[in-house]
């Protein structure tokens, strides 16, 4: 089956070990994990003829690269391998799975494809996982393993990565997630692997921040001494000073959310809202900080842009107070200074020297520049190509809020063209870090040293693939960059000795046993219908565990469906006071109690209600009264996706002993009266809804007159416009099944 290749030691050792026992692969970047996965693909199809192959990874630049690879080493038809990424519709990609024999697919497609049953694991032989350090938390490849390895008659999976991280809680969360038996590491120094590894030279180019740059740096400083001193006066922190300056975000934000929590309980406390409100400028400012450090003064000026336009339209006295104090508006005059006359960062000046020189010493080399922020790697890409022979491109994730962004299509163009030779340098963000091969990188470049274990190695390996490699990393002393050299030092250190120890226990603790559960008897399933936006809902993947039938439609009023009368209305602690705040919330439950004799809400989150974001404890108390008392609903509160699933499962099954699962999407209240029925019909129309039915049978006084009317009439109603008018007059005037 397989063709053109001669696998090296190395990999027959792993591919040895792959075929009896479900196995992570630690390889480094460029050594040929995919090729291990072409081998135990033929094995496996050998072994079972008829069985399917899936191979999953993260983006669709790498989903091509895995077809590449197939194309050119393995002796099977194209038409008998698909590619599943979002440009392929839900009902193609349902179509190609029943003819095809190997599938390359991105997990959160696939994900939804497994839930609404377009497509079935049972005859997938292999599943393999690349880039498997992602496997953690909720991302998609933890539930897509999981059913696999239920479902699949004969399962087998494969993880790949060149770093699955530096702790060991993490490593041991991903061989859990995918029940490894066992991990085959190798590192650059292996005997094996070392004929095959080109020399990487790594120099660090070390700058030192500049007098004006300084200046700004100190007032920043003093701005966070300040606001550290008054909560260590509070008692809120109880560190030594030597301690605060690089307090991170994280547990800044918790800090910030186990004081929001004793406020809500009753602690009647000004320090309390005050520290929240502290802790949200020093947030701000260490974001400033490090901007200013590590980026350069288009970045942080930028950014203090964006915070003075949020002073005039906000309501938040964190910003309010930030912006007022003396030391912020020094900083600001002083980086509006350095931005009006043009002065770099002393990173941005030593990179442009070493792109010049590199690209005049090689005109064909390939350079790729690693940097954090997209603002800033738009300005260097910019400042790049100031330079005749410099011709650089930005290559970003997909567009965000007021940002730049690229398509998954635009982002392949681009990789393309590199490949080619029609531009030398790449500057990319995180998105080019993963996997992404482009031979003969000559030079990688770090913008700035990055604290993690998995992304510098990653940044690394995308040179010396073919060839000998260097590695420059732009480092400014005397700032956060130092701290971040050595935190991922130790780190990658560290990543090592806990894999060494995971392996000798694997055996112990994660090898897959045998359950009863195709022994008990299966009970009648329960039905739930779910608003095809919850799609990506953790608690739809936990129903499907717990044993539910899943129904994705459309629901206008509601986000599952329990049986004819039991709609629900689900959110997030965040989502629910988010939903208070911007007024959708009493519109939402208005619409839950019109259309459902038995409504509910549920609200799902470890963090209570209370210290979600700074909302006064008595609003949010106001608000849950009236959802109780004036419209009826009850409220459950649940902590996490299963308690959730849990809960509609019972109730699911409570409804259904009475009824039966089958219900439809327009079950509604039961004996509703005739003006019921007519709102509900008229409602039913596209566009039209609940609210706007009333308005469009006062016009015209019954349903019949409503289908009669004339788009120019229709369009009297107010909200009714030329495209809701004929939409609805294509539902009632086209012939049915055209």
């Amino acid at each position: 089956m397989i063709k053109n290749f001669e696998p090296r030691l190395y990999q027959q050792t792993i591919f040895n070990t792959c075929t009896g026992k479900n196995t992570l692969v630690v390889l480094p970047t460029g050594m040929g994990k995919t090729n291990i996965f072409l081998m135990l693909a033929a094995h496996r199809l050998r072994l079972y003829p008829q069985s399917k192959i899936l191979f999953i990874g993260p983006t669709r630049p790498l989903i091509d690269q895995y077809l590449n690879v197939f194309k050119e080493h393995f002796e099977i038809s194209e038409d008998k391998m698909a590619v599943f990424t979002g440009y392929v519709k839900p009902e193609k990609r349902a179509e190609l799975w029943k003819e095809a024999k190997i599938i390359f697919s991105t997990p959160q497609g696939l994900e939804n494809d497994v839930i609404s049953g377009r497509i079935t694991l049972e005859d997938v032989s292999l599943l393999g996982i690349d880039e498997a350090h992602r496997a953690v938390g909720d991302y998609a490849y933890v539930w897509l393993a999981g059913q696999y390895v239920k479902r699949a008659k004969y399962p087998r999976i494969l993880g790949l990565t060149a770093s699955p991280g530096s702790e060991i809680e993490k490593i041991e969360e991903v061989c859990k997630n995918l029940y490894i038996e066992q991990i085959e590491v190798r590192t650059d120094m292996d005997p094996d692997v070392r004929p095959y590894i080109q020399e990487v030279k790594i120099d660090w180019v070390k700058v030192t921040l500049p007098p004006l740059f300084k200046d700004v740096q100190k007032y920043l400083s003093l701005f966070l001494k300040e606001r550290m001193q008054k909560l260590k006066k509070w008692g809120i922190l109880r560190r030594k000073d030597s301690d605060l300056k690089y307090i991170n975000k994280t547990d800044l934000l918790k800090l910030q959310g186990e004081l929001r929590g004793r406020a809500a309980s009753g602690e009647r406390d000004f320090v309390l809202w005050n520290a929240i409100s502290l802790l949200a400028e020093i947030m701000k400012i260490q974001h400033a900080v490090e901007l200013l450090e590590t980026q350069g003064v288009s970045a942080l000026h930028k950014y203090f842009e964006k915070l003075q336009k949020e002073a005039i339209t906000t309501k938040t006295k964190a910003i309010k107070n930030l912006t007022k104090d003396v030391n912020y508006r020094s900083a600001l005059i002083k980086t509006e200074r350095l931005f009006s006359e043009r002065i770099q960062h002393p990173k941005l000046i030593e990179l442009k020297k070493i792109i010049e020189k590199e690209v005049k010493d090689d005109k064909g080399i390939k350079i790729i520049v690693f940097n954090q922020y997209r603002d800033n790697a738009l300005d260097i890409v910019n400042e790049l190509n100031k330079s005749e022979e410099v011709k650089a491109q930005l290559f970003v994730g997909q567009l965000k809020k007021e940002e730049t962004g690229l398509s998954q299509k635009e982002q392949k163009e681009i990789l393309d063209k590199f490949r080619e030779g029609k531009f030398n340098v790449l500057v990319a963000t995180s998105v080019g870090e993963e996997g992404l091969d482009v031979p003969q990188v000559g030079i990688v470049i770090f913008y700035e040293p990055i604290p993690s274990a998995i992304r510098t190695i990653q940044r690394r390996g995308r040179t010396g693939r073919q060839e000998k490699g260097r590695v420059i990393v732009l480092m400014a002393l005397e700032t956060r960059d130092v701290g971040y050299k050595w935190s991922a030092h130790h780190k990658e250190k560290r990543m090592y000795r806990t894999l060494d120890r995971i392996k000798k226990k694997l055996g112990i603790r994660f090898s897959s046993q045998p359950t009863l559960e195709k022994y008990v008897p299966p009970e009648s399933k329960v039905r739930v219908i779910v608003d095809h936006r919850e799609k990506g809902s953790g608690v739809i993947k936990e129903l499907i565990e717990l044993g539910a039938s899943i129904n994705l439609e459309k629901i206008d009023n509601a986000d599952y469906l329990l049986s004819s009368r039991v709609g629900v209305e689900f959110k997030t602690s965040e989502d629910f006071v988010n939903s208070l705040i911007d007024g959708r919330l009493l519109q939402q439950m208005r619409e839950l109690k019109e259309n459902f004799e038995r409504p509910l809400v549920v609200v799902e989150g470890e963090q209570d209600v209370y210290s979600v974001r700074n909302v006064h404890p008595n609003a949010i108390r106001g608000m849950l009264a009236n959802i109780t008392i004036s419209y009826g609903i009850p409220i459950l509160f649940t902590k996490n996706p299963r308690e959730t699933a849990s809960f509609l499962k019972i109730i699911a099954k409570r409804e259904q002993e009475e009824e039966g699962s089958d219900f439809s999407l327009h079950g509604g209240k039961r004996e509703m009266s005739l003006k019921e029925w007519q709102e509900y019909i008229i409602g039913a129309l596209p566009g039209v809804g609940s609210i706007l039915a009333r308005p469009l049978l006062r016009e015209f006084k019954s349903v019949k007159n409503v289908v009669n009317a004339s788009e120019d009439d229709l369009q009297k109603v107010e909200k009714v416009g030329p495209i809701k008018a004929k939409k609805i007059k294509d539902v009632t005037d086209w012939e049915y099944g055209v």
